[in-house]
């Protein structure tokens, strides 16, 4: 992997998401080598990829060139890989380009799409957890969309029309927000053979009530909004199956689309290597301490989505969002430093800042502490947080100010079908 040998310490990162570099970048100045390995060679802003996939941001807003982050960190390498195994016998990683060892790993590799066993969704529906998943999704929606305004039956019109989206947590809420958006700001300006009202966003939820995670006072807000703007909202609806054509319920409703996103539910990305008790199985997470060493290993670590360190406040881990995955992070380089001075590790707490979700244009919904905002309010909170966690100046300049276009013109600006969608 042409990484220099070092009499330094080897800190071997794989996953260059939230937790990943937030990790590295406090890792600045102390005499360790650190290698950052990841399949892609840019951080994703994984909050607003569906932004992308709806037309309302180019993805190079939301994703930042790995090695740009770290330019000035001599004791910084990054290597474009996918990590095939770990051997922690031997202290060695064994990925697409080569063989590495390493004296201490952390392992901070997110989430991926849980399709819950159900492969004809897995085949057929559209995911949404990477830049090009999300290109995709952009693409699909707008070749429908064009294909309708040449159908020659109502019967094909209605299903290239339908849009439907499983999961109503944040993603879903968010994914359902934007096309309903779209459909006012859009359809009828720019496709003159279609009628606002042909077009319609179903969004199905299992649970009674949508944003689960968050409080029943902003969960009725938030279905609110989406009523407002058309969304069809199907609570305790529980899909069973997608055939590429028709979604099927368990309740026996069906559903004729050409696009169904899957926004249903993520499970933990672990790496081949380490299993046993130090792997949740179930949930595909790495058991971890109070100091995000994972179970049976003094040298090897997992930070964010993939770890489940279990507390009293969170006895079935921390919820598999930004925040945590940043504060483990940084808490982790504090442990790094106590590590090479010799001294004692301190444990992780987790101080939760709170949930956010929009819906649409001065439509949002915010818990922060035991505070419930909406609407109006709470769209600006959402605002500039995303802003503020945004990597690098220009992409929250680009994307401000694609935002405010959007808010002026009712516009999205990013409806181009670069790369045509085709299914396998």
């Amino acid at each position: 992997m042409n990484i220099p040998d070092s009499q330094s310490p080897r800190f071997v990162i794989i996953g260059g998401g939230f937790g990943g570099i937030s990790l590295v970048k406090k890792l600045y100045k102390l005499d360790v080598q650190i290698v950052l390995i990841d399949r892609h060679n840019y951080h994703t802003f994984q909050p607003l990829l569906y932004q992308v996939s709806t037309a309302g941001l180019e993805p190079d807003s939301i994703a930042y060139p790995l090695r740009k982050i770290f330019r000035k960190q001599t004791n910084f390498y990054f290597r474009m890989a996918s990590v095939d195994r770990i051997d922690p016998n031997n202290k060695k990683l064994h990925t697409s380009i080569g063989s590495l060892t390493y004296d201490y790993l952390v392992i901070a590799t997110g989430t991926k799409t849980n399709f819950f066993g159900n492969d004809s969704i897995r085949a057929n529906s559209m995911p949404m957890k990477t830049v090009p998943q999300a290109l995709n999704m952009r693409s699909l929606i707008l070749q429908n969309i064009e294909k309708a305004e040449l159908a020659t039956t109502d019967e094909d019109r209605k299903r290239l029309l339908n849009f439907v989206i499983a999961g109503a947590g944040p993603t879903g809420v968010e994914l359902a927000g934007a096309l309903a958006e779209f459909r006012k700001g859009i359809l009828e300006n720019d496709y003159h053979e279609l009628e606002e009202e042909e077009m319609h966003v179903h969004l199905l939820e299992g649970a009674d009530r949508v944003l689960l995670p968050m409080s029943p006072v902003s969960s009725a807000k938030a279905e609110k909004h989406l009523r407002q703007l058309g969304v069809e909202v199907h609570l305790n609806t529980m899909v069973h199956n997608y055939d590429g054509t028709t979604v099927t319920t368990q309740d026996g409703k069906t559903f004729k689309t050409e696009t169904f996103i899957w926004a249903a539910g993520v499970t933990g990305n672990p790496v081949p290597g380490i299993d046993g008790k130090a792997l949740v199985v179930k949930v595909n997470r790495y058991k971890v301490d109070a100091y995000n060493r994972v179970e049976g290993f003094d040298n090897i670590f997992a930070l964010g989505d993939v770890a489940l360190m279990e507390t009293e406040d969170f006895p079935n881990g921390h919820p598999q969002v930004a925040q945590p995955a940043i504060q483990q992070g940084k808490h982790l380089a504090k442990n790094i430093k106590l590590i090479l001075k010799g001294k004692p590790m301190k444990k992780f707490s987790y101080f939760d800042k709170g949930t956010l979700a929009t819906v649409g244009r001065n439509k949002a919904v915010a818990d922060i502490w035991k505070m419930h905002f909406g609407g109006a309010i709470a769209w600006f909170i959402w605002m500039f947080v995303h802003l503020w966690f945004l990597v690098g100046f220009r992409n929250r300049i680009i994307t401000f100010f694609n935002w405010t276009y959007n808010y002026i013109n009712y516009d999205r600006a990013a409806r181009l079908i670069i790369r045509p969608f085709k299914r396998k």
